[in-house]
C-alpha cells in the first residue's frame, strides 16, 4: 500500500510533547503544520493555548490537548479539570493516558471510570485513550483496549512516546482484534519510517502521533518515492 504525499499529513498528529520543548519549537510545529497541512498538532498543556493561537487562522488543522502525560496517574478529578481547561482553550481532540497502574493491578472498573469521566466531560469531542504499551503484555493491551472502547473513546492510542517500547504492526493487530470496529486506532511511539507507517495503516491504524523530525523524514521518503522535490525547512 502506497500513500501519497498529500494523504500522509492528513493521518499525522504532529507533536512537541517532550519535557524540554521550548517556545521556539511550538512556533516551528505550527509553521510545519501549515506548510504540510498536518491534520492535528499537539503540545504540552502549558503551550497548548499558544499553539491554538498560532493556528487559529487554519481551519483544516486541529489542535489537540494532552491529559495525564506521561504517567496516567493523575486523579480522575485532575484529568476532568484538565479536559475542561483544554476544551475552554479551544482543543478539538483530547489524548488521555489511562491509569496504567490500575490496569496492571487488575482494577478494571477504576480504569473504565477514569476514562469514562473524561469521555463524558468531552461532550462529543474525540477522546483518544493512551494505553502506554511499553508497560503492558499482549493480554493487558487487549484488556485495556476493550475497556477504552467500552468507555466510549473515539481512538485507542498505543503510547505517549515517552517510554522505550515502540509501536509495531503486531500492536495494531492486537488492538484491532480486541475492539473490532468500535473505535479507531492511533499509533504513537517509534513510528519513524514510511514503511512502518504504511504497514500499520494497512493493519488498521487510522492516525499517527509523530514528532516534527520523524514526520518530516517520513514525508521526505514519500516525496522521494514519487520523484518530487522536498524542502523540509521553513521558507
Amino acid at each position: 500500500m502506497h500513500l501519497t504525499v498529500n494523504e500522509i499529513p492528513r493521518l499525522i498528529d504532529i507533536s512537541a510533547v517532550r519535557t524540554d520543548v521550548q517556545v521556539s519549537e511550538i512556533k516551528l510545529v505550527a509553521e510545519i503544520a501549515v506548510k504540510y497541512n498536518f491534520v492535528c498538532a499537539f503540545a504540552m498543556p502549558c503551550f497548548t493555548g499558544m499553539l491554538i493561537n498560532e493556528l487559529k487562522s487554519y481551519d483544516s488543522i486541529m489542535v489537540g490537548g494532552v491529559i495525564g502525560f506521561p504517567s496516567g496517574a493523575d486523579t480522575t478529578r485532575i484529568k476532568v479539570e484538565t479536559a475542561k481547561e483544554l476544551i475552554a482553550l479551544g482543543c478539538s481532540e483530547l489524548d488521555m493516558v489511562i491509569n496504567v497502574g490500575e490496569l496492571l493491578s487488575g482494577n478494571y472498573d477504576a480504569v473504565y471510570r477514569d476514562i469514562k469521566a473524561v469521555v463524558d466531560t468531552a461532550g462529543g469531542l474525540p477522546v483518544k485513550s493512551i494505553l502506554e504499551i511499553s508497560y503492558l503484555n499482549d493480554d493487558e493491551i487487549k484488556t485495556g483496549s476493550k475497556i477504552a472502547a467500552d468507555a466510549g473513546v473515539s481512538f485507542v492510542k498505543t503510547g505517549t512516546g515517552w517510554a522505550g517500547k515502540p509501536t509495531t504492526v503486531n500492536t495494531i493487530e492486537l488492538i484491532r482484534e480486541a475492539i473490532g470496529d468500535r473505535a479507531l486506532i492511533k499509533a504513537a511511539g517509534g513510528v519513524r519510517s514510511l514503511k512502518d507507517l504504511e504497514a500499520m495503516y494497512a493493519a488498521g491504524c487510522s492516525r499517527f502521533g509523530i514528532s516534527v523530525t520523524s514526520a518530516l523524514k517520513i514525508l521526505e521518503e514519500a516525496h522521494k518515492r514519487e520523484g518530487l522535490p522536498f524542502n523540509g525547512g521553513i521558507s
